[in-house]
């Protein structure tokens, strides 16, 4: 019997070593996915985190996660997203949903989802626990900084 106990807790503890260290470089990254992340951070987005859903989900490559301080923000977030990734890379969103009310902004751009919360919908809708499944990206000190 301890013999079977051991080899759970061995296997336990190589499953969260796995999950821990599994993460995707942001050089990585496609130039619009780090342009779409550099731009929530020169608006003061924070809490930003980017997931590598490649593994475990067809319908999109990356999940971009930001949070604002307020709809103003919010909204000012999603439309430097928007412009700048249409001026720099000539990419445009194939949908964005809930930008009038800005409690949860979802910016649909096929290979990449770019999702700007306020505070409150943020913790409400748990993204980052719902594909905790996911690999993370290792984004610079400079774009986390504001988080």
């Amino acid at each position: 019997m301890e013999e079977v106990k051991d080899k759970v807790l061995n296997r336990e503890t190589s499953t969260v070593e796995i999950t821990s260290s599994a993460t995707t470089p942001f050089e990585d990254l496609d130039e619009a996915v780090r342009l779409a992340l550099t731009c929530a951070s020169d608006k003061k987005a924070f809490g930003i985190v980017a997931l590598d859903l490649r593994e475990i989900a067809s319908f999109t490559e990356f999940f971009l996660i930001a949070s604002g301080a307020n709809q103003r923000q919010v909204q000012a977030v999603v439309d430097e997203i928007q412009e700048r990734l249409r001026k720099d890379v000539g990419s445009k969103p194939v949908r964005i949903e809930g930008y009038s009310t800005a409690d949860w902004v979802l910016m649909d751009y096929g290979d990449f989802v770019v999702h700007v919360f306020d505070r409150d919908a943020r913790s409400f809708y748990d993204l980052e626990r719902l594909w905790s499944d996911s690999k993370r990206v290792e984004l610079p000190e400079a774009l986390t900084s504001s988080s």
